[in-house]
């Protein structure tokens, strides 16, 4: 594990993202709220919250950290065969949140997954990947190709 007891506590903010690709009818039951398990996007949306406060516990050389903010949001891509994954994690802290983006981004994928396996089998969560980030030495990062990424200094 990394000592972090030098650096300065600066505020941190990640961008993490995936996607949970499906038949476009598991999509729709989805959307209108037909899945047997529940509201999926609740569920997931949840999920991916509570699985950013336990990185610590997941990963094992992840620094346990205060969260300021978590936020998870899932949107049917356009095509109508995705379903698109963002979580945003800031925090005021000595280390970055990249992990906890990436766990919160991971996690609601699987929960999505968890939920309509019954019905789709064929699901795949694909994509998780780190869209941004800012604070710390490394200042400032936003993956190439990313659309409608919002970083504020």
């Amino acid at each position: 594990m990394v000592n972090v007891g030098e650096k300065a506590v600066t505020h941190r903010v990640c961008i993490a993202r995936s996607e949970v690709k499906m038949a476009p009818e598991t999509l729709a039951r989805i959307v209108e709220g037909r899945v047997a398990k529940g509201d999926v996007l609740a569920t997931a949306r949840i999920a991916g919250i509570q699985a950013a406060k336990r990185t610590g516990e997941w990963i094992p050389l992840a620094h346990p950290m205060p969260i300021d903010s978590v936020e998870v949001v899932l949107e049917p891509a356009a095509d109508g065969t995705s379903l698109m994954i963002e979580a945003r994690v800031e925090a005021h802290w000595k280390t970055g949140v990249e992990m906890e983006a990436l766990v919160a981004a991971s996690a609601a994928g699987l929960t999505v997954y968890d939920m309509c396996k019954a019905v789709d089998r064929e699901m795949v969560v694909d994509r998780v990947r780190l869209v941004a980030k800012r604070g710390g030495k490394s200042g400032v990062f936003v993956r190439d190709g990313e659309t409608g990424v919002e970083i504020p200094e």
